[in-house]
């Protein structure tokens, strides 16, 4: 029986951290990739033994998505599943903020995002599953995020587009838009957020968030294996939220 192999990005890290070491916990053989080039290579070192694969670099960068599609191919035969997990937060404001630096943000993921699902898509040969970790600011609206939301709604959307394109090859793409996660993100301007007394009151104490906390990386990373899985082969084109029961209130 041959072994699974899975692309992650955002490996150093949070929910990509977390997802790397359950999907090998399954048996998979992971290519990692993040822009933390030292917290890779600690992930890496850290993986049971496998034909584990790792890349520094910016999965928005085309050349580096070329070197990473070049090394795929000389050292694996196929792949299964990409769950692309990077991604970047700079506080933008919808009109004060300059364009270029409204576009950082946005073209980083949505660019990321297309270049890892074109890579990946053309080395599954026996179908596959394709997962974008995007974000409930994809629906949602914040205060001085409009450039993350409006990456993380285009990349909702594009796994829509992506997935009729790719159901004839039968590639699976699906996102998860995860809402509080106890990740380094969390901390914003040297404040970790989860921390913060409106975080506290509004969410934990009175209910609005009706799990009362933030969700651990592992449970995302959870979700993400089962979509990769055969129990979740007849889904596709789904954004599936993990928020704690946070989107559904008022």
């Amino acid at each position: 029986m041959r072994k699974k192999k899975a692309f992650i990005t955002g490996a150093a890290s949070g929910i990509g951290r977390a997802t790397a070491f359950r999907f090998a916990a399954e048996g998979y053989d992971l290519f990692l990739n993040d822009i933390n080039e030292g917290g890779l290579n600690e992930v890496f070192g850290q993986l049971p033994a496998g034909n584990h694969l790792r890349f520094a670099g910016s999965y928005a960068d085309q050349k580096l998505i070329t070197r990473c599609s070049e090394l795929m191919r000389k050292e694996w035969d196929f792949l299964d599943v990409l769950v692309n997990c990077a991604g970047v937060y700079e506080q933008t404001h919808s009109v004060n903020t300059p364009l270029n630096d409204w576009h950082k943000v946005f073209d980083i993921m949505v660019n990321g995002a297309i270049l890892t699902t074109a890579m990946a898509s053309a080395a599954m040969i026996e179908g596959g599953s394709i997962i974008h970790i995007t974000s409930i600011h994809g629906t949602r609206a914040e205060s001085g995020s409009s450039s993350y939301a409006a990456a993380k709604s285009a990349v909702n959307q594009y796994c829509r587009s992506a997935a009729l394109e790719l159901a004839d090859r039968n590639i699976r793409v699906n996102a998860i838009a995860p809402g509080y996660v106890n990740t380094a993100m969390s901390v914003i301007n040297g404040e970790n957020e989860l921390e913060s007394p409106l975080f506290l009151e509004k969410y934990v104490k009175t209910g609005q968030l009706p799990m009362r906390r933030a969700a651990e990386p592992a449970e995302i990373a959870g979700v993400a294996l089962f979509l990769a899985g055969n129990d979740a082969s007849y889904i596709t084109g789904q954004v599936i939220t993990v928020d704690g029961g946070l989107t559904i209130t008022f």
